[in-house]
């Protein structure tokens, strides 16, 4: 009986700290992605191109698991839903990334991790309108939502308006040359423009997340969905390069770090993200799915410095510690929000997936069942 407990009591907490590790390990997937993206732009890469052979490699490495595996439990396509997929393809895969990577040559990789962080915020805001959030001020744990949310927001303004001097926190080497190669073209970067596009790529991200969440209620198939998604994204993405770029030569890519950064970028941060983040957002909602990014931030910051020798400015840490504190106070305000969430659906026991299942907190022997049933990997 106490071996049976014990197993159980471990099989409990490995369900429940599952969405909190998939976010986690999201997070160092998309640090590696600020390196690897300003690696291929410094090779001279065109941000369209990149934004669809991301997809194009999402979709060929998603679409075979999505045709196999949810064969049985995808619903059928009908007109609304196809509308709402084009409109994930390009409020993510077009908008935001092309958005996100002019504001990352603007700026540099560590700013826009930390610029990053507003996203919980505005997601929040998003939700509210869109009545995915509620707010009752007699509770503590509202109010800390709404303040954490203007923190946030005032974090960020710090950041574009006051960029501050260097801090030097890591020494990586060659930095010392790489300043005084770059000193002239770092005091000319367009911080401002800069930040105005990746406060777009912000926006536009987070009205991807609201909509995946109202998508998932009428297609519960993730990875059918993020398939799709991917095939949106690089059709729509097409479109507007060949709009945008005359020039087919942008096209062309060799064995270097920009066929990296678009095998990468796809795998990790457009199929993987994609299917995990719609995986944790019907269990937990959107703006739990974007409280982690506070990680990348550090994470980036260490990378970038030691890699690219990249400078750190006062004002990007202040804002940083602003936003941090005001994030938090978001997360702490939604910790018991999920507990009270009816997660019931049609079809709810064929579309439970193994990454948000949760077992039943006063039934050991549900637990232990459901720690030595097999399922297919998150």
């Amino acid at each position: 009986m106490g071996a049976d407990t014990g197993l159980a009591m471990f099989c409990g907490l490995i369900h429940k700290i599952k969405p909190y590790l998939a976010m986690i390990s999201l997070q160092f997937g998309y640090a590696g992605m600020y390196i690897v993206t300003m690696l291929c732009f410094k090779k001279g890469m065109n941000h369209y191109v990149l934004a669809v052979y991301r997809h194009v490699v999402a979709t060929i490495v998603i679409a075979p698991f999505a045709f196999v595996l949810e064969r049985k439990i995808r619903p059928k396509m009908t007109f609304p839903i196809l509308a709402r997929i084009l409109a994930l393809g390009f409020l993510e895969p077009v908008l935001d990334q092309n958005l996100y990577y002019v504001g990352l040559k603007l700026t540099s990789a560590t700013f826009t991790s930390v610029t990053i962080n507003i996203l919980p915020a505005v997601t929040f805001i998003m939700a509210l309108i869109f009545r995915l959030e509620r707010v009752n001020f007699k509770k503590v744990r509202s109010i800390a939502k709404v303040v954490g949310t203007l923190v946030t927001i005032g974090g960020a303004m710090v950041m574009t308006l006051y960029k501050g001097p260097i801090v030097d926190i890591f020494h990586g080497q060659g930095r010392h040359a790489a300043h005084q190669s770059n000193g002239s073209e770092s005091s000319d970067q367009h911080w401002v423009l800069g930040t105005l596009m990746l406060l777009g790529s912000i926006v536009g991200w987070s009205g991807f997340f609201i909509l995946q969440s109202f998508t998932l209620k009428k297609y519960p198939a993730e990875l059918s969905l993020t398939a799709l998604i991917c095939i949106a994204g690089t059709v729509e993405g097409s479109i507007v390069t060949l709009i945008m770029e005359r020039d087919m030569s942008v096209w062309v890519i060799g064995w270097d770090s920009r066929l990296l950064a678009a095998v990468y970028t796809g795998v990790i941060c457009s199929g993987l993200a994609y299917y995990i983040q719609g995986v944790v957002i019907r269990e937990r909602g959107p703006v739990f799915v974007t409280s982690f990014t506070p990680l990348c931030m550090i994470i980036t910051a260490i990378l970038g410095s030691i890699v690219l020798a990249e400078q750190i400015h006062l004002g990007s840490i202040i804002g940083a510690i602003f936003i941090v504190m005001g994030l938090y106070l978001v997360v702490w305000g939604k910790a018991k929000d999920h507990i009270n969430k009816p997660t019931n659906q049609k079809g709810g026991a064929a579309t439970e997936l193994p990454i948000t299942a949760e077992p039943e907190t006063t039934a050991a022997a549900v637990a232990a069942e459901r720690c030595s049933s097999k399922a297919p990997p998150a």
